[in-house]
């Protein structure tokens, strides 16, 4: 099917090209390569965010060993295919036998370690097949799940290969044992740890966006916003445009989303790629047309709202709460535990429309100690649940 799409959708088509003769790549990169190998694979960008503390630990447990690191989907390969945390980075070929087979063979990984989810068949079954622990972390689990159906019992045997399964929570700990699945442990969610890194982190140079807040106005930061997200955001914007500043990073940088977000401020934005810090103290809002920043620009700003929840699901809420952030977003965030949380700690809010987003955001806006409140209370909740990276790691270690 992507590949009868492909021609048409320029993410089906990275797809595809990515992939073509990606085996025999594989094989001739690693065919000189001596050393001991660690093969970590996640999905796309935001389970590499969660499993980049613990590829980091890695590095610094196994100096020796070499790191392998897969992508399933463009979104995650081509924005981390240089990344220098890794020593070999693929896509993952398709799971078929054949396909597993010889892309194992040519790894030899000592572990392989998936994050989140991808629980693929052949790939699993042919790490058994030679003995190789393979495991999964930062997992979550619901009872809908195909794994916990009485008819879902091919799948429990996927994840009986597994050697552990690391969950985020109790409840999905429970949820495996219930089937019978007793080689887990509760470790809890890694993208704390890489959170409270980065903020913690010496801030990187960016002239543009340290140029654009300088006059020390309040900055909204609306991180992986979708053109779903513009009816409630846009009135907030053009109410605020006087006094406050505005970042704003779609989730997918394509030409209709952004004239769309221009719209809302017609002939005060200006993108990130066409600005200067000479230029960009002019506008109110400054657009940005790259991927890969937005965890830095959280800085920046004094709110924030992260896009997603009026759609399909909301994106990644920890970055901003990790700088003090109070967050806002759409409805649909239920299926994502660190937002519920947030929530119930009165540390972020979900809106069903623009009316709901410009009174709750006003509430905080005006009162500066409700927002310091929160922010205390953001940053408490994002330091008190980091760790697991080295809860994962001493397993690891046990295991080996």
């Amino acid at each position: 099917m992507l590949r009868l799409v492909a021609p048409f959708n320029p993410k089906a088509a990275a797809w595809v090209a990515g992939r073509e003769g990606l085996l025999a790549r594989v094989e001739r990169a690693l065919a000189g390569e001596s050393a001991p190998r660690l093969w970590v694979h996640c999905a796309s960008l935001g389970e590499f965010e969660q499993g980049r503390p613990l590829i980091e630990g890695l590095r610094r447990e196994y100096p020796d060993h070499k790191i392998v690191l897969t992508f399933f989907s463009p979104s995650g390969y081509e924005v981390r295919k240089n990344w220098a945390g890794a020593d070999y980075i693929f896509y993952l070929p398709l799971d078929t036998a054949d396909n597993a087979r010889r892309f194992v063979a040519a790894v030899q990984p000592r572990l392989a370690i998936f994050v989140k989810y991808e629980f693929w068949y052949y790939f699993l079954r042919e790490l058994h097949l030679h003995r190789i622990p393979a495991v999964v972390v930062a997992a979550i689990f619901r009872p809908s799940q195909v794994f916990f159906k009485p008819w879902g019992g091919f799948f429990r045997e996927i994840l009986g290969q597994l050697q552990h399964i690391f969950t985020q929570n109790e409840a999905s700990a429970e949820l495996l044992r219930g089937v019978g699945l007793t080689r887990v442990s509760v470790a809890g969610d890694t993208r704390f740890d890489t959170v409270a890194a980065t903020a913690l982190a010496p801030a990187r140079s960016l002239p543009v966006a340290e140029a654009f807040v300088a006059d020390g106005a309040p900055v909204l930061v609306a991180g992986s916003t979708w053109p779903e997200d513009l009816p409630a955001l846009a009135p907030l914007l053009r109410k605020h445009a006087r006094t406050m500043r505005f970042i704003i990073a779609p989730h997918e940088v394509n030409e209709a989303h952004l004239q769309e977000v221009e719209a809302a401020l017609p002939g005060l934005t200006v993108r990130y790629s066409r600005a200067t810090p000479a230029t960009v103290a002019e506008a109110r809002l400054l657009l940005i047309d790259n991927v890969g920043m937005l965890s830095q620009l959280y800085r920046f700003g004094r709110f924030a709202y992260i896009g997603g929840a009026f759609g399909t699901g909301l994106h990644n809420t920890l970055e901003a709460a990790a700088f003090g952030l109070p967050v806002f977003f759409g409805p649909r965030y239920e299926r994502f535990q660190e937002a519920v949380e947030l929530v119930q700690l009165g540390c972020a809010f979900s809106v069903t429309s623009a009316q709901q987003l410009e009174t709750a955001f006003d509430r905080l806006y005006y009162n500066e100690e409700a927002r310091l409140k929160v922010q205390d209370l953001s940053l408490d909740y994002v330091h008190t649940h980091a760790g697991a990276t080295g809860r994962i790691l001493q397993q690891l270690k046990i295991m080996n």
